[in-house]
């Protein structure tokens, strides 16, 4: 009995093996639970999707592992219109990061050229204030540094030769009218006096050259012009033996320790700019050195040869780094509302439109059309075609749209064959 039951064991198993050979050759085997043939109708390389093999194997062109596609391929989740999906250790192989778009305040920096002029209050020009005759230059080179009250040149006149002997014989008569019973002798005599050193005063004679010709009570043939104010002499038009006379003008004399830069504001950028806002001006050349400014003037006008409104900045000048007609560069910190803003490696611009690739779950991504704004350092604004929180492809973006198009184009010749069959 027990030698029967063994031999009723395995001469079944022998029936159920005979029976799914049967099975097998006559390609009737389930694919994928659904019944369905699973026979192979050719081999194709993933990477070149026109290499079509009867046999398995390696591609002859990249070397990748030739891949069967099936009469009847097994089901699997069905992926929306446009849709890529990538394995996630696929996505690990080329890069893929994810991350959000968000809303952010984001501000940036506007950047244009400036030029460094002279701070025109701090200009000084200096005239004789009486005809006469140049006898000696002490301000002798342009771009000497002079300081307030330094000599400059000294100067024959003249008239002011007589006006200072006017002077003297107005003292020595108010010394002669001391004396007189007379009040209004002596009134008329210190009027004289008055009258004639306002004269010297006005011709810019010092105090101590006034005081010098009452001490010594002699005039003085010549007398020297001292500057005005510190600064560097930047014109000149003084030389030994000239003649000059009160249009003359001397030097002019800048002090640059303190400078104006104009900088030219852009269109669509100038409602960004006000009085008071505060800049930073960048050397040209390569350093490290800014310098802090400020809008102090605003021109009512634009330029029309390159459409810039000119800005007036202020600033110090340590060192007179700064340079009368220096390019520089300048920076001004403008704020903006809360924006839409995603990172611009998320953005894949093809030149005609701008696509971004939205995480949909299970490793499937949308390319999804969206319209940009403005640009700010490392970040990109989303003006349409997406929402704040909604995740995105950060990293690797160009990859995922390689995957999108090869998979695309595999799907076409796919559909291609079927219909050539």
């Amino acid at each position: 009995m027990k030698k029967l039951l063994i031999v009723i064991v395995l001469a079944a198993a022998v029936a159920a093996g005979w029976y799914g050979y049967r099975r097998w050759n006559s390609g009737d085997s389930a694919g994928g639970g659904q019944g369905e043939t699973q026979r192979i109708l050719y081999s194709h390389c993933p990477m070149h999707p026109e290499y079509h093999s009867d046999r398995q194997g390696d591609c002859p062109i990249c070397g990748m592992r030739l891949q069967p596609v099936y009469e009847n391929p097994p089901a699997v989740k069905p992926a929306a219109s446009g849709h890529v999906h990538i394995s996630p250790e696929r996505q690990q192989l080329i890069g893929v990061r994810l991350g959000e778009a968000v809303m952010e305040s984001a501000g940036r920096t506007i950047r244009v050229v400036g030029r460094v002029s002279l701070d025109e209050t701090r200009v000084v020009k200096i005239h004789p204030r009486v005809e006469g005759w140049i006898e000696g230059v002490q301000a002798d080179f342009l771009g000497q540094h002079v300081r307030k009250g330094q000599p400059l040149l000294t100067l024959y006149s003249p008239e002011l030769l007589a006006t200072q002997q006017e002077y003297l014989l107005a003292l020595k008569a108010k010394e002669i009218m001391s004396h007189s019973s007379m009040e209004s002798m002596r009134g008329d005599s210190d009027t004289l006096v008055q009258a004639a050193r306002r004269r010297l005063e006005l011709w810019d004679l010092s105090e101590g050259q006034i005081q010098a010709v009452e001490r010594n009570r002699k005039p003085s043939a010549t007398i020297t012009l001292y500057a005005p104010a510190s600064g560097y002499v930047i014109a000149r038009n003084a030389y030994d033996k000239q003649k000059v006379t009160p249009e003359t003008e001397l030097f002019t004399v800048a002090d640059l320790s303190r400078v104006w830069v104009m900088a030219g504001i852009f269109e669509a950028d100038i409602p960004l700019i006000s009085m008071g806002q505060p800049a930073r001006v960048l050397l040209a050349f390569p350093s490290t050195r800014t310098f802090p400014a400020k809008v102090d003037y605003i021109q009512p006008s634009l330029d029309p040869a390159t459409r810039t409104l000119q800005v007036r900045l202020t600033l110090d000048n340590p060192h007179t780094l700064l340079k009368p007609e220096m390019f520089v560069n300048v920076e001004f910190a403008v704020g903006a509302a809360r924006r839409l803003m995603v990172p611009a490696s998320a953005v894949l611009d093809s030149g005609l439109a701008r696509t971004v690739f939205v995480d949909r779950g299970d490793g499937y991504f949308e390319p999804r059309r969206v319209q940009t704004g403005e640009r700010t350092d490392d970040k990109v604004e989303i003006v349409s075609g997406l929402s704040a929180g909604e995740r995105i492809v950060v990293s690797g973006t160009f990859m995922v749209d390689s995957e999108s198009q090869l998979k695309a184009a595999m799907a076409g010749m796919k559909r291609d064959d079927q219909h050539s069959h």
